[in-house]
């Protein structure tokens, strides 16, 4: 099976053009990108694509070994860099893609032109011996994930405006409720605790592409310190915190993200 048809990649924008590849976070696909798509496509050749598991992707692919860290999603990422042969991307990970990306880069450098961490977090629990903020303590953590597997389609209804934010715009919410409802539960559970369980915080100080962190003003799921502990620990990346609140900028603010997304990948062509 081709990675391309595997992740269900989508590639539109100019041809020729510097490479911008969007990677989605948990319980979503790459439906989400829609609103910053038009904005990037102008200018660069803009990939699009579904992790195993999620969206429109091959679910035959999906093992619970492969993907019971994100080394199996790192993977795929590479294989797609490869497949597609398009050149270096810009890799925008947004949530858990983030992760993602500082691991394929650390891998391998020369697939890529430049990092955008969308709202990132290398490790949502809080370590107090070192004086991290993660944002969770570790119980926090084990209480959702146990909501999670008990009720996953309840938990997506009581989760997602958390995530989402912005009270004020409740259709926000409503949106990826839906997102997280049409995830197999199955895969979800796995996904969910890869997502909150894994501590990449050592894996960042082994990026050496370009790398911009952009955090959310108010994110319930990243809180600004997680922004400034990544940007501290990759050499010479840059931080930015975006007007938008929660944790889906792409979506809640979609013209100031598509805007800095391409003021740094236009830096790095």
């Amino acid at each position: 099976m081709s990675a391309r048809s595997r992740n269900h990649v989508t590639v539109t924008g100019r041809a020729g053009a510097p490479v911008v590849m969007l990677a989605h976070g948990f319980g979503c696909d790459q439906h989400m990108w829609r609103l910053v798509v038009p904005a990037l496509e102008r200018d660069f050749t803009v990939v699009l694509f579904d992790h195993v598991g999620a969206g429109q992707s091959d679910l035959s692919a999906w093992s619970r070994e492969r993907y019971a860290g994100l080394d199996g999603y790192v993977d795929d990422v590479l294989e797609l860099c490869r497949e597609l042969a398009l050149g270096p991307v810009t890799f925008v990970g947004h949530s858990v893609s983030a992760m993602m990306g500082v691991l394929a880069a650390a891998r391998e450098p020369e697939a890529f032109a430049g990092l955008v961490l969308l709202a990132p977090s290398p490790c949502f629990i809080d370590d107090p011996d070192t004086g991290y903020r993660g944002g969770f303590s570790a119980g926090d953590i084990e209480e959702l994930l146990e909501s999670l597997e008990a009720n996953y389609l309840g938990w997506s209804g009581a989760m997602a405006p958390v995530v989402m934010g912005n009270p004020d715009r409740p259709e926000l919410g409503e949106e990826l409720t839906n997102s997280f409802c049409r995830t197999d539960p199955k895969i979800a559970r796995v996904f969910a605790r890869v997502t909150f369980l894994s501590d990449n915080r050592d894996d960042l100080a082994a990026v050496r592409v370009p790398t911009l962190v952009a955090q959310c003003s108010s994110d319930a799921i990243a809180p600004p310190e997680v922004g400034a502990f990544v940007h501290g620990q990759i050499p010479g990346s840059r931080l930015i915190t975006l007007n938008a609140t929660g944790h889906c900028p792409q979506l809640a603010a979609p013209e100031e993200t598509a805007a800095a997304i391409a003021e740094f990948a236009e830096s790095v062509r």
